[in-house]
């Protein structure tokens, strides 16, 4: 699944792939939801390749939770 977090004060998106199941996808949503409360100072996630991005809670502006690329269509097609 793809994650897109925005950033405070940056022009850029951060966008992180990570394991798609329904498991890791309530993980990932209490994580954020945690950091999102300030119950934790960094929001930890590990992307499809095992390398751990560190974010700030108080820098994230918003993360949108994807879905997978094979639902994805590119094109001008209905």
């Amino acid at each position: 699944m793809d994650i897109r977090i925005g950033i405070t004060q940056a022009p850029r998106e951060i966008a992180i792939e990570v394991e798609d199941d329904s498991k890791a996808r309530k993980a990932l949503k209490a994580s954020v939801d945690a950091a999102l409360k300030g119950e934790s100072d960094v929001l930890w996630i590990t992307d499809k390749k095992g390398k751990d991005i560190a974010i700030p809670s108080a820098k994230i502006a918003y993360v949108e939770i994807g879905s997978t690329d094979a639902e994805r269509r590119i094109g001008f097609g209905d």
